[in-house]
């Protein structure tokens, strides 16, 4: 189906490769047009329970294509930052789990894109201390801002004075740094990262779909809430779950005492 991008099934999770690995996966109109294809398919696929996304070879993404870029105008800047940024924001605003799985350069576009997911994972460099996960907005360097949603993300991320400093400066961190600060959730070796960010999937998708649906809706709405309106929509969506299926199974197999849970996602 796709040209630049590999999508595959594990069980109900699903698992898409930026496949452009010649030019480090680098964003261009066809990967953004393919991956706005495949997040239409993600949005109407009930079967799933969550979403992983990495990239094929060195690179997760290495930023926005510069050629591409490089001959826009004002016009054509505003609606490439538009158009990038509605596909994150929808990625963001998926019901499932989200994990970026970042195995190199997540650089400009890159670092935007691993943002719009709820979870971050980074290869750590090799024995030799080379390699592993590389993060950074470096777009002042080329003449512009961070264009994906990256001066509003990185911020709510790592707060503001230190996404300040990474975008005035454009600088590269790599994994370890990167957890320090908040950006990244853990950091494993390179062969173990898409394994452990499958695992990590498997133990959202164990849980209620409906309760963890909810409970993702209750943070990221919450967060832009002040505390008190945070709260009653918690309650609110705390009260649905008493309406599902998933509430009866999941109750009854602790009184019960059974391992065993059957979860239907509704």
């Amino acid at each position: 189906m796709y040209q630049t991008i590999r999508y595959e099934k594990n069980g109900n999770i699903g698992i898409a490769t930026i496949n452009r690995p010649e030019a480090l996966n680098a964003l261009n109109s066809t990967v953004i047009s393919e991956l706005e294809q495949l997040i239409s398919e993600v949005e109407k696929d009930a079967e799933l329970g969550a979403f992983i996304i990495t990239g094929e070879g060195r690179s997760f993404v290495a930023g926005a294509d510069i050629g591409e870029q490089s001959t826009m105008d004002v016009a054509a800047g505003r609606k490439w930052g538009q158009r990038g940024s509605a596909l994150f924001r929808r990625i963001e605003k998926l019901e499932i789990p989200t994990i970026a799985a970042v195995n190199g350069f997540a650089l400009g576009g890159g670092c935007e894109l691993a943002m719009s997911c709820d979870i971050i994972l980074a290869a750590g460099p090799n024995a030799e201390g080379k390699g592993g996960a590389k993060f950074g907005q470096p777009e002042v360097g080329l003449g512009i801002t961070p264009g994906f949603s990256g001066t509003q993300r990185l911020p709510r991320r790592v707060g503001v004075a230190k996404a300040k400093e990474l975008i005035f400066s454009g600088k590269q961190i790599g994994a370890e740094e990167a957890k320090r600060i908040g950006l990244v959730n853990e950091v494993y070796a390179a062969e173990e990262l898409l394994n452990k960010a499958v695992e990590m999937a498997k133990s959202f998708t164990a849980n209620a779909p409906i309760a963890v649906k909810y409970s993702k809706a209750c943070i990221d709405r919450g967060m832009q809430m002040d505390i008190d309106n945070g709260i009653a929509l918690e309650n609110e969506l705390f009260a649905m779950c008493f309406a599902t299926e998933d509430q009866k199974e999941g109750m009854g197999a602790f009184l019960e005492k059974r391992k065993e849970k059957h979860f239907q996602n509704k």
